[in-house]
């Protein structure tokens, strides 16, 4: 059956693959239009196949919030190359993605590729198996995120980093408010650019903050040039008396006056300056007990509470605001007369945590010219 270019325009419109796919899947097909989508199809699942092993950490994050349904997911999409991000059909899929969610309510990522894909009678596979064949690379769904009721987001570079963050507003109408607009906006680019592991302190478990506390106490003996200066004396005083520190160190640090001794690490070894913190780790238990010392973790522990949790990080637009995130809120929600409290967020960056792609140019033009 023969066939012309308006048929080939038109298998192209039909399935998205590239104009010399589809004149091959219609010579294949001798003209017939639906063995000729069927061929397509069955080379979209075979390229996926032939292309799954390959690295895919580039692509894109998307925000996506349906104002109708107030229904929001945040839903990552790779690929193996970071050019597809800007690829129309790619964004469109991903797009489609997230309103498949939302329409569907899938339980999770391999719940989600046996749905139909939005405004389609194909799953979410098939298309992306028909996208891996138009566009050529390997790519895969990761992982994705709901949010319900009030919401801002946040796309940062061109979907390296995708946020949604959630509100509680009293007054519901004020979230139309431009004012606090912005302010969920401003609140999103903080999270973005901060990336804060829980929302507040209430947050953190108390087996977790235990754990902190350890840590910044086996951080600041092991680094004892830190420690309060009536225990560094002590401990040094121990060192030199008990022969721990070489005569070399002793002298040197003997040697120095009041203001050398304040940056006394400079001057001795650091074999003696291991051996302190030896015998810092020794004392443990009583220096623990010290209330100098106690009132030096918990001052260290503040700090990384207050960099970890969102509320209470300083807010970054001090142009805006000086103060924490939580006193920027309430700055906000005092100006529009209601109450507002951030109620959760979510944070993907692309590619977290996975493998990426080692490019190499020069064997990649030789793969183009040998074929």
């Amino acid at each position: 059956m023969a066939f012309t270019a308006k048929d080939v325009k038109a298998l192209r419109e039909k399935t998205g693959v590239g104009m010399m796919e589809c004149k091959k899947a219609l010579v294949e097909a001798d003209g017939d239009m639906d063995k000729a989508i069927e061929y397509l199809r069955e080379r979209g699942l075979a390229a996926a196949q032939k292309k799954a092993s390959r690295i895919a950490a580039e692509g894109v994050v998307l925000p996506y919030f349906d104002n109708e349904t107030k229904k929001g997911v945040v839903v990552e999409v790779n690929s193996e190359t970071d050019f597809v991000a800007k690829n129309e059909k790619f964004m469109g899929f991903v797009e489609g993605v997230a309103k498949t969610i939302l329409a569907t309510d899938p339980a999770d990522v391999e719940a989600l590729k046996e749905e139909k894909f939005n405004g389609t009678d194909r799953t979410v596979t098939e298309t992306l198996n028909d996208l891996v064949l138009s566009i050529g690379e390997n790519m895969k769904i990761r992982r994705f995120e709901r949010m319900e009721g009030i919401v801002s987001t946040y796309i940062h570079a061109g979907g390296s980093v995708g946020v949604m963050v959630g509100f509680d507003v009293a007054d519901e109408a004020k979230a139309s408010d431009p004012e606090f607009i912005a302010m969920g906006k401003n609140i999103a680019m903080q999270i973005a650019a901060m990336n804060p592991e829980y929302l507040s302190k209430a947050d953190i478990s108390d087996e977790e903050l235990a754990k902190m506390k350890s840590i910044t106490v086996d951080s600041a003996l092991n680094k004892a040039d830190s420690l309060p200066i009536p225990i560094l004396s002590g401990l040094i005083k121990e060192a030199i008396e008990s022969k721990k520190w070489s005569d070399d160190d002793s002298n040197i640090y003997n040697g120095l006056d009041n203001k050398q001794r304040k940056n006394f690490t400079n001057f001795i070894s650091k074999e003696a300056f291991e051996a302190l913190a030896a015998i810092a780790v020794s004392h443990k238990a009583e220096i623990v007990d010290n209330k100098i010392f106690s009132g030096l973790v918990q001052g260290r522990l503040s700090k990384q509470i207050k960099e970890v949790c969102l509320l209470e990080q300083d807010f970054v637009r001090g142009d805006l605001f000086q103060g924490s995130v939580q006193g920027y809120v309430d700055s906000v929600a005092k100006a529009l007369g209601t109450d507002i409290k951030v109620n959760g967020y979510i944070r993907m960056m692309k590619g977290e945590g996975l493998e990426k792609r080692e490019e190499n140019f020069a064997e990649e033009i030789a793969k183009q010219i040998n074929g």
